[in-house]
């Protein structure tokens, strides 16, 4: 079967939760013998960084314009055109901005195939018009896929509850074994000792909750060890340029920028404590990561949060920058049970194992392809 893949940047090495998400993913299909082609942004890759191939893998790479309101929608509009002119039998949709094009997929006799990462109308970065669009492309990308993936539990409720009829299956996010750490090259690079820092991971944008973090550590920094901050911004905003500026002014505050994953493992494995301060996420990849690095971590009671079954001293009300500030400094200088982080990394790494999720997804396209378009 030949499945062409669109609402993803590219991968490897390109930040964002879908795009985790498709570079564990696909290689694993097509060891399964599955013909993946991936439409890459060729903006996200510098000429001599764009791959034919990558583990099996094929990329296309295609030009989107650099613009926050377009830049998907274009990008996806030419990638469902190219897919019918390569004769692709599957077209699969991650998320629903570009699921707004499943109906031209179908009336080009394509069959669709949606990933339902989350309801991207409630970040906050979105206005109304931008909200009511994606909120038009869920609602088309549910109508007219043949088969609806969806990432999380709640995310599921939520679907069903408004399509009864429709083909949906809960395939989650997944993690999978942990990079083995065998030194502190990226920790000495940045001044860091193991133990001695606080880890957040994730793009400054709203939704993240960085703010929340930066004001609680702000509020406690003198008992508490130093805070390093992963991440950047896509495209920079008066959001992320404020955030920015903000915790630069904070003593103890440390911002990286963005890494890639082999990097970042080693900061996993030696942080304090991991904190995820979101307001809102599918199913957040960079937990699962952090755990199965066995690092303790702290998160907001968000719904997705919520379904990996922390003990419940490990969230804390989101937006709620003194409970956040409390509990941060009570988990630092607490003394750590590793018996509950190496049953939980085992829990979440057997639960969200990506063979699984592997298998599960090649069980939908086969499926598929037994159906008429």
């Amino acid at each position: 079967m030949r499945v062409f893949v669109v609402g993803t940047r590219g991968f490897p090495h390109v930040p964002g939760g879908i795009e985790a998400h498709c570079e564990h993913l696909y290689p694993l299909l097509a060891e399964r013998g599955v013909n993946v082609t991936v439409f890459t942004r060729s903006p996200y890759f510098a000429r001599n960084e764009r791959r034919d191939t990558w583990r099996g893998v094929r990329f296309v790479h295609v030009w989107a314009p650099r613009n926050k309101y377009l830049e998907t929608l274009v990008h996806t509009f030419i990638c469902v055109i190219v897919s019918r002119m390569k004769s692709a039998d599957c077209l699969h949709i991650h998320a629903i901005g570009p699921a707004l094009f499943a109906p031209l997929g179908r009336i080009l006799g394509l069959r669709v195939v949606l990933t339902h990462h989350g309801p991207d109308y409630e970040r906050d970065k979105w206005g109304t018009c931008a909200a009511f669009v994606l909120r038009l492309g869920e609602s088309l990308g549910l109508r007219f896929a043949h088969h609806v993936i969806v990432v999380s539990q709640a995310i599921t409720r939520m679907v069903r509850e408004k399509y009864p009829n429709k083909r949906i299956v809960f395939i989650p996010n997944g993690v999978g074994q942990p990079v083995a750490v065998s030194g502190t090259s990226v920790l000495h690079e940045i001044h860091l000792k193991p133990q001695q820092y606080i880890l957040a991971v994730a793009r400054f944008v709203p939704e993240k909750g960085l703010h929340d973090l930066i004001a609680a550590y702000r509020e406690v920094r003198a008992d508490l060890p130093r805070l390093v901050i992963v991440g950047g911004a896509n495209r920079e905003t008066v959001y992320s340029r404020s955030l920015r500026k903000t915790a630069m002014k904070i003593e103890g505050i440390v911002l990286t920028g963005t890494m890639k994953r082999h990097r970042l493992c080693e900061l996993y494995a030696h942080s304090r404590l991991f904190i995820l301060p979101s307001h809102y996420e599918g199913l957040p990849i960079t937990l699962l990561e952090a755990i199965s690095h066995g690092t303790p971590v702290l998160v907001s009671d968000i719904a997705a949060n919520r379904e990996l079954q922390l003990p419940s001293y490990r969230y804390f009300s989101v937006g709620n920058i003194k409970m956040l500030a409390q509990k941060m400094t009570e988990l630092c200088n607490a003394r750590v049970s590793r018996d509950e982080l190496a049953a939980t990394k085992q829990r979440i790494t057997e639960t969200f194992n990506w063979s699984r999720i592997a298998t599960a997804t090649h069980a939908v396209y086969e499926e598929h392809g037994n159906m008429h378009v």
